[in-house]
């Protein structure tokens, strides 16, 4: 009798299918819920609210026009004399 014959008859005697695909489901979304109970319902401190005018500027605003100067590290550096 083939390997895949024996682990398919004893699938057979679990649960339905449609029960193990409920468990499943209940399992992640309880994982899920605690995942977000954890990490994503609080903020870390108390003080950490910003005002919602100044955020509201900081997104919307216009971005500075490209044509300013390059910071020095963008430069491209000097050419090295070559040695003879």
């Amino acid at each position: 009798m083939p390997a895949w014959a024996s682990l398919h008859r004893s699938t057979r005697r679990g649960l339905p299918l449609w029960l193990e695909i409920v468990l499943v489901l209940l399992i992640k979304l309880a994982a899920l819920f605690f995942l977000w109970k954890t990490f994503f319902s609080h903020p870390q401190t108390k003080h950490m609210a910003l005002p919602t005018p100044a955020v509201e500027q900081h997104l919307l605003s216009v971005p500075p026009s490209p044509s300013q100067s390059p910071p020095q590290s963008l430069l491209p550096s000097p050419a090295l004399p070559e040695r003879s």
